[in-house]
């Protein structure tokens, strides 16, 4: 195996401090830094721990990435309270950079959990479904963070025209496709119309935290919650499903209280999903 293959294997690595600003710098001395290497998309994340003292994690970037930061604070603050979200020390974007440190929320992600206990893997499953609806739930008229597909395709056509869309971390399903032909075929499943929820817009296995009772004990990187169709959410964890086996999306479909799911909407929502 090379090194690049056993680093891939990793979802963190020891770490140095970054430069930190003077507002954070005094707060986190002393601390271990371990960069976290599971779906940064620009960001660079770290977990800090020091003994006797509750971990935490930080998130820091520029451009792009910051301006992804301050889209997460914002939601991170409206879903304090409603759903089990970190909870924010300390938020700041001067500069162009955006930093952004919370609290560690208890357990191990859902992904780590189907790793460990692939006997468990049903019922775990089954748990996601059911927390899934417990947060569709949330009254739509009470939220006002947009993030339907329309808005999404209008980002996606600026990511297309500006080259920012990255062809190599497509799906298996459409390796060796171009952004073109992605954007295609999402035309080619309009007009879709939505089943308004409030969207975690990336509910995927490694931003669910599970308890050992296998019950979901929080939710983590919701910096693209919003009011969108219910399947945004249904399409990407059912995808991540599939790598531990064909079954488990009919258990998930089925707790989540779903007997037919519908499977252009499936679609659709994967499709934009690799948009960004």
């Amino acid at each position: 195996m090379t090194d690049d293959a056993k680093t891939d294997d990793l979802r963190e690595i020891p770490a140095s401090a970054p430069s930190l600003p003077p507002s954070l710098a005094g707060a986190l001395a002393g601390r271990e830094w371990h960069r976290n290497l599971v779906g940064e998309a620009g960001a660079l994340v770290h977990r800090l721990r020091r003994e006797g003292s509750p971990d935490l994690y930080l998130k820091h970037g520029d451009g792009e990435a910051a301006a992804a930061i301050v889209d997460e604070f914002a939601r991170l603050r409206w879903l304090s309270g409603r759903w089990p979200v970190p909870a924010v020390a300390h938020f700041e974007a001067t500069g162009g950079t955006a930093w952004l440190l919370t609290q560690a929320l208890p357990g191990r992600t859902a992904y780590e959990w189907l790793e460990a206990a692939p006997d468990r893997a049903p019922a775990i499953v089954a748990s996601i479904g059911r927390c899934l609806r417990r947060l569709h739930a949330l009254p739509v008229e009470t939220c006002p963070l947009n993030a339907s597909h329309r808005l999404q395709l209008d980002l996606a056509r600026q990511r297309l025209e500006a080259g920012l869309i990255d062809a190599d971390d497509f799906d298996d399903a459409r390796q060796g496709w171009a952004p073109e032909q992605v954007w295609r075929a999402l035309g080619e499943l309009l007009p879709l119309e939505e089943d308004r929820v409030v969207s975690h817009g990336d509910f995927s296995l490694d931003n669910l935290l599970m308890s050992a009772e296998g019950e979901v004990a929080g939710v983590i990187d919701v910096g693209r919650a919003g009011i969108a169709d219910r399947y945004r959410d249904l399409a990407i964890l059912a995808n991540c499903l599939d790598e531990f086996g064909p079954s488990l999306g009919e258990v998930f479909f089925s707790a989540y209280g779903l007997a037919t799911p519908d499977a252009r909407k499936l679609e659709f929502h994967l499709l934009l999903d690799e948009c960004f």
